[in-house]
């Protein structure tokens, strides 16, 4: 019997997005690899890097430095004649993706996604019409730019004769895609939610990001339930409880820790197997422990890292 087709749905988060990579790093080390990429936002540069350089431990151990290393300034540039801009109605936006793009092109290994080591696809949303658009060809940094363009954050990108924007607006989370582009075995990896803020997001980047990453959670609720019949669907169990906005990139190293010791007991418990797999995306908030010194410092307690979820 030949193997199944294995896809790993990225989805987005901001800072969050280095979650994934100690996902990614569990995963490679019990044998499980894509076939095939769909990633959206932050999920898509982590996509774009998977595609572009494999899921060796190396490869993986590079994609944690470049998490590790990042900083808000190289994701959300302070631009503030585009803030000016933006308060007088003449720009759509109040950082550039200059930065953003550097860091693709730097990483990526390949410029267009048809040189892609493993086949890799895009989830944008169209501006006008609110459809999701799967970028599929042409340039991976312009693909890129435009699954993470978060409106008002980041200028929409125009790909022919459409403006896109962040992927996390589409009406499907990556996992209807990949089981129209074949899939028959889908492992999501979600960036999950913070859960266990102390306080809300001050910033406007900041809300937004928080915002987003509640939607995206929703997105993919209705895109596993939607798609658990037709195939084997494998959702990742988000880290939880969870105190790092997704605008704090100085967290890196304590989420791909986190993220790879809570994805390995997964797989050692039989979480690929267990029904209902949507489950994990649930929506929920910490109100007595959010301000607990250990769920700030996102140590886990009682060897779980899903401890007192509040629905």
């Amino acid at each position: 019997m030949s193997a199944r087709t294995t896809a790993f749905v990225l989805s987005g988060g901001g800072s969050l997005g280095a979650v994934q990579v100690g996902m990614l790093q569990a995963l490679a080390e019990q044998g499980i690899r894509p076939d095939l990429l769909v990633g959206t936002s932050a999920g898509a540069m982590n996509a774009a890097w998977v595609a572009g350089n494999g899921t060796s431990s190396a490869s993986l151990e590079a994609l944690a430095d470049v998490w590790r290393s990042l900083r808000r300034a190289d994701a959300f540039p302070v631009d503030l004649r585009r803030v000016l801009g933006a308060l007088l109605g003449r720009d759509a936006a109040v950082s550039s993706p200059d930065r953003l793009g550097d860091l693709v092109r730097r990483h990526a290994g390949f410029d267009v996604l048809a040189d892609a080591s493993i086949p890799v696809h895009f989830v944008a949303t169209d501006l006008m019409s609110g459809r999701d658009v799967l970028i599929s060809e042409g340039s991976v940094v312009t693909g890129v730019l435009a699954s993470a363009a978060i409106p008002g954050v980041f200028p929409p990108v125009r790909l022919g004769d459409r403006l896109l924007v962040d992927g996390a607006l589409a009406p499907h989370a990556g996992v209807t895609q990949a089981v129209a582009l074949g899939a028959e075995v889908v492992y999501l990896l979600p960036t999950g939610t913070p859960c266990a803020l102390a306080e809300p997001p001050r910033s406007a980047a900041a809300m937004a990001l928080h915002a987003l990453t509640l939607l995206l959670e929703q997105r993919a609720i209705h895109d596993v339930v939607a798609m658990a019949g037709q195939v084997a669907v494998r959702v990742l169990p988000p880290l939880c409880p969870l105190a790092v906005s997704a605008i704090d990139f100085g967290r890196a190293a304590e989420l791909i820790g986190r993220a790879r010791r809570s994805t390995l007991t997964w797989i050692e418990d039989g979480g690929t197997d267990l029904p209902a797999p949507e489950r994990f995306l649930s929506l929920h908030k910490h109100p007595r422990l959010a301000s607990e010194p250990h769920l700030r410092s996102g140590v886990r307690q009682g060897g779980s890292d899903a401890v007192g979820a509040v629905p």
